[in-house]
């Protein structure tokens, strides 16, 4: 019973100490899935990009998968927004993104996003991964190379 304590607490404390070195982190995640066989929490993001159109989205989507940021991108139908822009409510159709990412990505795909935006002020938001396909969160791992 002692021992399987301390070889508890001896993963954790290797999960841990590994995780806080920003270059082996993703290393961190893969021991801990590998001894827990669960998902950690926060190593990937979904992150929510609008566009005026579905060609700027087309390019600013393949433009982030060229350069390795994500997975995966989607993009969905024309929606229809509202929103506040100079004190008016505005009406207008846009194409929306989702991108699958690791958390440590969002940064640059943010900069990336705002650098080729038609936008003057682009939606760029991210949402952490709480839980999900062990199997996905592998690939996702295999897709996006490693900081």
């Amino acid at each position: 019973m002692m021992a399987d304590s301390f070889m508890l607490c001896s993963r954790k404390l290797l999960v841990l100490s590994v995780s806080l070195y920003p270059g082996l982190r993703s290393i961190g995640v893969q021991l801990h899935s590998a001894l827990t066989g669960s998902y950690a929490p926060g190593h990937h993001s979904l992150i929510l990009i609008n566009s005026p159109n579905e060609q700027a989205a087309r390019d600013i989507g393949r433009a982030i998968m060229e350069r390795r940021l994500a997975a995966s991108v989607n993009i969905l139908c024309r929606t229809s927004t509202m929103y506040y822009w100079k004190d008016e409510i505005q009406d207008a159709s846009e194409i929306l993104m989702l991108v699958k990412t690791k958390t440590s990505r969002i940064q640059q795909i943010s900069d990336y996003v705002r650098s080729v935006h038609p936008y003057a002020n682009p939606e760029v938001l991210s949402f952490l991964v709480e839980d999900g396909s062990l199997a996905y969160m592998k690939w996702m791992d295999e897709a996006i190379p490693d900081d």
